[in-house]
């Protein structure tokens, strides 16, 4: 793949991110596909500055306790400020902190519940469950398991070449939305161009102006009278 990083290194990161008390697992986009493997995952995308990610830290923490060691769940979060981050926020589509996502980690989910620490540990224990995967098979169906059976026996260049595959078409997708919005913005922009000049040509055609100051001038004159 385009983007590589040593089990073992994620490892000793892993370790690392887990050392201090109350440290949760911090992802960015260079470890974030090792340190998620095969597992389901609790992000919160927050910036340190901002005072709502400050209320809820105490609380995410203590839910990370609480799931630390955990083989199938993940409790991570992402500094969005971090440059080696911004890029897996702007990915997934970040645009307040903080945020809350849940689920695979290819296919992340909204979280719009509470952020108390009751709310965020009994989503946890109902949603944070194992799925298919070729670490709980028992969990997956007789397609699912020939389709794992099938990548399996793939060689690494073949796994590389198939990978390389998807990202240059998502990338290609990404490359057709942006030209889809640059478009979009250059109608826009010529819609209300137009509109701008549709609307002085019906002020100076129907001479808005004139008939503006002389309505007001009247108006002003009859509040006057009325006074007297």
């Amino acid at each position: 793949p385009k983007m590589k990083f040593s089990i073992f290194a994620a490892a000793i990161f892993a370790a690392l991110t887990n050392t201090a008390e109350g440290a949760v697992t911090s992802l960015n986009l260079e470890n974030y596909d090792e340190l998620t493997a095969g597992k389901v995952i609790f992000v919160k995308f927050f910036a340190p500055w901002c005072g709502h990610c400050k209320a809820m830290a105490a609380s995410w923490e203590t839910l990370a306790e609480e799931w630390a060691g955990n083989d199938s769940a993940l409790i991570a979060e992402v500094d969005c400020t971090d440059d080696e981050a911004a890029d897996l926020c702007e990915i997934e589509g970040v645009e307040g902190y903080p945020t809350v996502k849940y689920g695979d980690p290819a296919m992340l989910e909204n979280y719009d519940g509470e952020r108390s620490l009751d709310a965020l540990s009994a989503f946890a224990k109902e949603n944070l469950k194992p799925t298919c995967s070729p670490s709980h098979l028992e969990l997956c169906s007789d397609e699912e398991k020939a389709t794992i059976d099938k990548i399996q026996a793939m060689s690494l260049d073949e796994l590389d070449d198939a990978i390389d595959t998807i990202e240059d078409k998502i990338e290609e997708a990404e490359d057709d939305a942006e030209k889809a919005i640059d478009r979009l913005q250059e109608e826009y922009e010529e819609i209300m161009f137009e509109l701008t000049e549709r609307q002085k040509t019906l002020k100076k055609e129907n001479n808005y102006s004139l008939l503006k100051s002389i309505y007001l001038q009247m108006e002003k004159a009859a509040e006057e009278n009325s006074e007297l």
